[in-house]
């Protein structure tokens, strides 16, 4: 009984699930983050084994940092003589910074059939710091992508 109250008192058990909750919102920046990487690292692949692919990035610069507004995600990708770095780090002097609210709203917004980037910026769960047109390039070259292993009906 003294157990009992005790825990009432000190609020163990809403505690508990609150440190329940905050980690499987860390967990879902993680596998966030994860994807993100692999779809990067894969368009690198691709535009490494396809010069068709390849094409979308002959004389094309570009500096992309993508990140939550926590700082738990953090992924760079650089496109610089028609090839692509990803990395875990942040870079400077990029030309578009996408900022997402969350780990769910970045899956959300990869795994949407139809990107939205309009709505997702009006429903606020992504900022854009730079140049919206690098954002645009980027969700045509995943979307590309995407087709081109999707089997086809």
């Amino acid at each position: 009984m003294w157990q009992t109250l005790l825990n009432k008192i000190l609020l163990r058990g809403q505690r508990a699930e609150s440190a329940a909750k905050q980690f499987l919102e860390s967990l879902k920046s993680e596998a966030a983050e994860g994807f993100l990487e692999l779809l990067l690292k894969l368009m690198s692949l691709v535009f490494y084994i396809d010069p068709g692919f390849r094409r979308n990035i002959e004389n094309f610069q570009g500096r992309y940092l993508f990140r939550s507004q926590d700082r738990g995600i953090t992924v760079a990708a650089v496109f610089q003589d028609s090839r692509l770095k990803v990395s875990q780090e942040e870079i400077k002097d990029t030309n578009v910074t996408v900022i997402f609210r969350n780990g769910k709203a970045l899956m959300n917004f990869l795994l949407s059939p139809k990107p939205d980037i309009l709505g997702s910026l009006l429903r606020q769960d992504l900022s854009i710091d730079g140049n919206l047109n690098y954002l645009y390039k980027f969700a045509y070259m995943a979307k590309h992508l995407q087709l081109k292993f999707m089997p086809r009906s």
